[in-house]
């Protein structure tokens, strides 16, 4: 007996209609990129090893999906590292690439490749699949797509209220109100852990605080302990789980605690330029919000950090994300290059989208028109037509045999063409053919040398 074919867990097949919904997405969030003025790129599916590992902390380390040399690649390892079934040190031995986890660090290392060939400040923007080996749940998959925008070569704040902009006018354009983009700067964390002493352990403290909204305060204060960070340090962080109020008032809040840390009160400043003059400009729907608990995991953050929420009301992650890097290039050799940047997640605004029904109907059809077939003669007669409305810039097809009509209405009915195309013996004879709106029932005949009007007519409708 065959066995019955299966996919990874994690990974998805789309049916035309859910690909259709994700071109939506895609192109809209495309469009507004251009809009700013990013330039499109492309890299690899995969690059060596040694581009991504080190790149994203132990925890994103453990998530790359690593890629077996060819040939007989056991054969080349030694019988002592073999024998010592120890992963870290076999690992490098067998695999000498891996699947892309993000599209940022692959873009570092695309800008220190084509350094000469960029001209700075670089705005560049990635629509691309990534792949981590993380644990299937909803909203959160193997293989999925990020939509990236970036900045090297400018270290202005402006290059952060644009970002704002950005996520604001997609968001609206696709009908997504309500969105709140949430606001943070790891200068502040730094500084934080500067001032309770956990300096040295900045990256465990932001670690175990990016999990916050995840696992809750006290798991989080539970896993900053197990890290080293000491009760004492922890109960001189509460200040940070509890702060509530506007913008402002949370900030004055941050000057008491971080008087004394010169990073900390520099992250503050950066923080109130780039929140007041977002204020200035104004947001079409989305909603700017001060989260000083934010923290993205992510090691190469440095500066202002970004998270966006879906609508209240609606059970999903985060729905994008990014921050400033000012030196991500130079772990590749090129020092003192600023970069800022997000991602859109296409996979959880498509479910969001989705769950809030606000895809337009229009996307359920893939054809403006079928052309019914009743034959040989009235099938070339038909396949005609349909080429010269396709000429005009209808989406229009004929049905292959000549089965039985209802069979082929039925076929209509499900891949939902609005309107389909009678032309038999009689309407050849006429000179004419019948069209029949699928959802009023309505029919009117047109002349076969009146092409342009009936595209024009139904163009018109849409």
């Amino acid at each position: 007996m065959a066995q019955k074919p299966s996919i990874p867990k994690g990974t998805r097949d789309f049916s035309p209609a859910e690909v259709s919904k994700r071109n939506h997405i895609i192109q809209t969030i495309k469009k507004h990129f251009e809009t700013y003025g990013f330039q499109p790129i492309e890299t690899p599916s995969f690059e060596n090893s040694e581009t991504l590992l080190g790149k994203y902390g132990d925890e994103g380390d453990r998530l790359i999906f690593k890629i077996l040399n060819s040939g007989d690649f056991i054969s080349k390892v030694d019988d002592v590292t073999y024998s010592s079934k120890n992963s870290a040190s076999l690992t490098p031995k067998i695999s000498e690439k891996a699947l892309r986890y993000d599209l940022t660090v692959p873009f570092a290392r695309y800008v220190v490749m084509h350094q000469n060939e960029i001209d700075f400040p670089f705005k560049r923007y990635q629509i691309q699949p990534v792949w981590r080996a993380d644990r299937p749940q909803k909203g959160r998959f193997r293989e999925f797509y990020q939509c990236d925008a970036d900045v090297v070569g400018a270290d202005s704040l402006l290059q952060e209220v644009e970002f704002v902009q950005l996520y604001d006018a997609v968001f609206t354009d696709l009908g997504l109100k309500g969105t709140t983009i949430k606001i943070n700067n790891r200068k502040i964390l730094s500084g934080i852990a500067e001032v309770i002493g956990a300096k040295h352990l900045l990256v465990d403290f932001t670690v175990a605080l990016d999990k916050l909204d995840k696992i809750g305060e006290e798991k989080v204060k539970a896993e900053m302990m197990e890290k080293g960070i000491s009760e004492a340090a922890i109960a001189k962080a509460q200040p940070l789980f509890e702060m509530t109020g506007t913008a402002s008032e949370q900030l004055e809040k941050l000057k008491s605690i971080l008087a004394d840390s010169e990073i900390g009160m520099l992250g503050v400043s950066e923080l109130e330029e780039i929140i007041a003059t977002a204020d200035m400009i104004g947001l079409q729907s989305a909603t700017l919000q001060l989260d000083v608990t934010l923290a993205r995991g992510l090691n190469y953050y440095t500066g202002a950090i970004f998270e966006v929420a879906a609508p209240e009301g609606v059970q999903m992650g985060s729905i994008g994300g990014g921050g400033r890097y000012d030196d991500l290039t130079g772990i590749f050799g090129l020092k003192d290059v600023s970069g800022v940047g997000i991602s859109f997640g296409l996979d959880r605004i498509y479910l969001v989208l989705e769950e809030l029904n606000l895809f337009p109907e229009s996307l359920d059809s893939s054809l403006d028109v079928l052309c019914l077939n009743f034959g040989k003669k009235e099938g070339r007669a038909a396949l005609k037509l349909v080429s010269g409305l396709r000429k005009e810039g209808l989406r229009a097809d004929l049905y292959p045999t000549d089965t039985k009509v209802q069979k082929q209405f039925k076929y209509a009915d499900k891949r939902g063409v609005p309107y389909v195309i009678l032309l038999g013996d009689q309407e050849l004879t006429d000179g004419k053919f019948v069209v029949k709106n699928m959802k009023t029932g309505d029919q009117h005949d047109y002349q076969l040398d009146s092409l342009q009007a009936f595209a024009e007519k139904i163009k018109s409708d849409f």
